[in-house]
């Protein structure tokens, strides 16, 4: 009776092998080879830079959706680009590379501290707490959220403030969507001026806490040429493409009208390390312990649900 049992088992296996195996052939699905090869150009960061889950999505969408260009991966050289552009049949133009930039100097303003955090060593989980450690509630708190979202080790904490290494971004804006307050943005490599200011309380609320910050007096618009700038949801901003457009024949205007000093002059494809502190107190914050991605990203929702300060 147990050989019976045995051998009956045994042919329902091979049985169902057999199906298995036909099944596979029947259903299987053609590997595009073209997305394959697509897929080896690209770098394998899978940063989302591209607006695409991961490399695999966008060597999909490039090689199969005629609208999807073949320069959108910020991560890939010029020659992986044109060798991908080729391999897909698209004609490409060349793309003005883009790099983060910090949207605050808490030491030239003076900002002080309005309390020592001992919380979770996470950006997101500070600002949750009376609005962050900093009297400026729009400010950078330099526990490095944004250092452990960059895939391309492009981000550091130097002096508690978060510093890109130019040399390393490559404008993917992972750390950007990791800031919780919005201080890190993109910026055209080749853009002249930057405003290293996030807040966007009105005038007597900026001059109480920082010596620097914008408060938004407008002479700078006023006096902008190439009308790159404007207010935006209560912050300066600036339209590089206009800026760069229009040319130096301004004479970066806009920064020599600005009383506060808060306009600067910059030149990113020759500096290594973009904005690193102007200066630093006595005694450095040290580089936050990293906390763990299940708890950061937890505080990074919970920030999400709060209103700004």
């Amino acid at each position: 009776m147990v050989t019976y049992s045995i051998l009956a088992m045994l042919g329902l296996g091979m049985a169902a092998a057999v199906l298995l195996a036909a099944a596979s052939k029947v259903f299987a699905v053609k590997e595009n080879p073209k997305i394959v090869a697509a897929l080896e150009l690209l770098p394998g960061a899978n940063c989302g830079g591209c607006g695409f889950a991961g490399c695999e999505g966008y060597a999909t969408a490039v090689v199969t959706n005629p609208d999807v260009p073949a320069n959108r991966c910020c991560a890939s050289s010029s020659e992986a680009i044109v060798a991908l552009a080729e391999l897909v049949g698209k004609t490409v133009a060349e793309a003005d590379p883009l790099v983060a930039m910090r949207r605050c100097d808490v030491y030239a303003g003076n900002v002080a501290q309005r309390y020592e955090y001992q919380g979770i060593p996470s950006c997101a989980a500070a600002s949750l707490l009376r609005g962050g450690t900093n009297t400026c509630s729009h400010s950078c708190l330099g526990y490095g959220d944004c250092v452990r979202a960059c895939p391309f080790d492009a981000m550091h904490i130097v002096g508690g403030l978060a510093c890109v290494d130019i040399g390393s971004c490559t404008g993917c804006g992972t750390c950007v969507s990791a800031c919780p307050r919005g201080v890190l943005e993109l910026i055209p490599a080749r853009a002249r001026v930057c405003v290293p200011c996030n807040s966007r309380d009105k005038a007597k609320a900026v001059t109480e806490i920082c010596d620097t910050g914008c408060i938004k007096c407008g002479r700078c618009v006023r006096t902008c040429p190439a009308k790159a700038l404007s207010v935006v949801d209560g912050r300066i901003e600036i339209d590089h493409k206009l800026c760069l457009s229009y040319g130096r024949d301004c004479r970066e205007a806009c920064v020599d009208a600005c009383k506060r000093l808060i306009l600067r002059r910059i030149d990113l494809l020759n500096q290594r390390v973009e904005q690193a502190p102007a200066s630093t107190s006595e005694q450095e914050k040290s580089e936050a312990p990293e906390a763990p991605a299940a708890v950061i990203q937890q505080a990074q929702e919970a920030t999400k649900e709060q209103p700004h300060a």
